[in-house]
């Protein structure tokens, strides 16, 4: 983390920058007054909301092993398990305050990667196999038939009138050869299916969530899938 290293970019001009710092500077910055004021957000004070049917919600979960470096003495790794009403709920609340959402997901699951869709109803299993699929989120998480495999960001949500969310944009990180451009839309039945983190700010959650963070966690066995994305 003490070692300088330089990075070049282009900025959103176009005009090529570089940047010299430490990965300890990096963190530092991201979390100085300039840098909250220029993204909205103070990404220390961040953390991890999941959603995971197997433990009660309003939990606090941990899993064994996971971020063990020796001598550290940065925070544990823990995550906040909700509903998904809950966290549908902060990340719309991110999202009408401009700031961007880093989620994870189960991405392979009723996705079509070309086009950039991710929908429950994307193949007709049963028309097709003549086999109906009745695996609630809890029995694919226990048959180690679903857990998260990528990250990517919400950034823009569809609210119907009565303001339920109907659909999500999804910026990816795979280029643009993939969805449009490399931007993807998430049906609302997709994320409640699989989705299962996303990172939030503690400002636009309630009292009772951040509460949960003072609990001692549960720890869950090592390779557990709920620390796949850490």
């Amino acid at each position: 983390p003490s070692s300088e290293f330089t990075w070049q970019y282009l900025d959103a001009s176009g005009a090529a920058q570089t940047l010299t710092t430490t990965p300890l500077a990096f963190a530092a910055e991201l979390s100085s007054t300039p840098s909250v004021r220029t993204i909205g957000v103070d990404v220390n004070s961040m953390f991890s909301l999941v959603n995971d049917p197997r433990n009660a919600p309003n939990t606090l979960l941990t899993v064994s092993r996971l971020g063990n470096v020796v001598g550290t003495t940065s925070r544990p790794v823990t995550y906040v398990n909700v509903t998904m009403t809950t966290m549908k709920a902060a990340c719309i609340a991110m999202l009408r305050a401009d700031i961007p959402v880093f989620f994870g997901c189960d991405v392979g699951q009723s996705s079509e990667r070309a086009r950039g869709v991710m929908a429950t109803g994307l193949v007709d299993f049963e028309l097709g196999f003549n086999v109906k699929l009745g695996l609630t989120k809890r029995d694919r998480i226990l048959a180690g038939e679903s857990k998260m495999t990528h990250a990517m960001v919400l950034t823009a949500v569809h609210l119907d009138a009565d303001g339920k969310s109907v659909r999500w944009r999804v910026q990816n990180s795979w280029g643009e050869g993939s969805g449009d451009k490399g931007w993807f839309v998430m049906s609302d039945e997709w994320m409640d299916e699989f989705t299962y983190q996303a990172v939030v700010d503690p400002r636009f959650v309630s009292k009772e969530i951040r509460e949960v963070l003072k609990q001692d966690p549960k720890v869950l066995p090592l390779w557990d899938p709920m620390g796949e994305l850490a």
